[in-house]
């Protein structure tokens, strides 16, 4: 009981972190391991768990939702490929090795975001209409393989970028944010799930507490001002460095 209790609110409170600012991995990857699952399979029921709400926090403020067109549908595409580039690698590499470089990401992604109204206006490639901006695909790309690897900080990376190209609007950053992160872990649990690589008591559990989370955060953003979302994306980014660079490096 005490188990499945752990795994309900870690699943509920990373649905709501990752909703508002990213970073739900801080607290249902370690959940999934004091469950008693072995790194790699820890991470990849994880990624089942906390993936159906990126989809409801985007639901939950549709009326930002960016519209289908040639643009997003390649982005998309691109960022499948990543994700099943990086799920595939997960599967084959030894587990002592496949946390190592992600303090450092999300230590550059955090910066990244934190500068980016400084840096938008150095960014004149911005994309248009049916067309992505230069950089876009090859961002968002590494992206998708990073989170299909392991997902740590996935949404503080593409909040990152995102935002690069959407402007102030926060709320329009964090529904697209979502909306490629439901790409990314859609794309990376069908791997896992065709490797069995999923334990799926601890998954379910979770899962539900993800699910009520995620709709919770994604509602939220609606009423929430902007310098909160900034500011706790900042922050959430900072603290998972620390963590990890503690439980990884040390």
């Amino acid at each position: 009981m005490f188990t499945a209790a752990l795994l309900l609110g870690a699943g509920a409170l990373g649905g709501l972190v990752n909703a508002m600012a990213g970073g739900a991995t801080l607290f249902t990857f370690p959940a999934m391991l004091a469950a008693g699952l072995p790194p790699i399979v820890a991470n990849a029921s994880n990624a089942v768990a906390i993936s159906p709400g990126h989809l409801l926090a985007a639901v939950a403020d549709r009326d930002r939702l960016p519209r289908l067109n040639r643009r997003l549908a390649t982005i998309s595409v691109a960022m499948a490929a990543g994700a099943a580039l990086g799920a595939a690698v997960l599967l084959v590499l030894p587990e002592r090795l496949f946390v190592l470089p992600t303090p450092a990401l999300i230590a550059f992604a955090t910066l990244l975001f934190a500068a980016s109204p400084q840096l938008q206006p150095l960014v004149r490639a911005r994309s248009t209409g049916d067309h992505p901006a230069w950089w876009e695909l090859p961002a968002l790309f590494a992206a998708a393989v990073y989170g299909g690897f392991f997902g740590a900080g996935l949404g503080v990376i593409l909040t990152a970028v995102v935002a690069l190209t959407e402007g102030g609007d926060l709320r329009t950053v964090k529904v697209q944010k979502n909306l490629l992160a439901t790409v990314v872990s859609g794309v990376a649990v069908l791997v896992f799930i065709a490797r069995g690589a999923v334990r799926w008591p601890e998954t379910l559990i979770m899962l539900v507490g993800a699910l009520a989370g995620g709709y919770a955060g994604g509602r939220l953003i609606r009423v929430c001002p902007v310098w909160v979302i900034r500011w706790s994306v900042t922050l959430a980014g900072l603290v998972m460095t620390a963590i990890y660079a503690v439980k990884y490096w040390s």
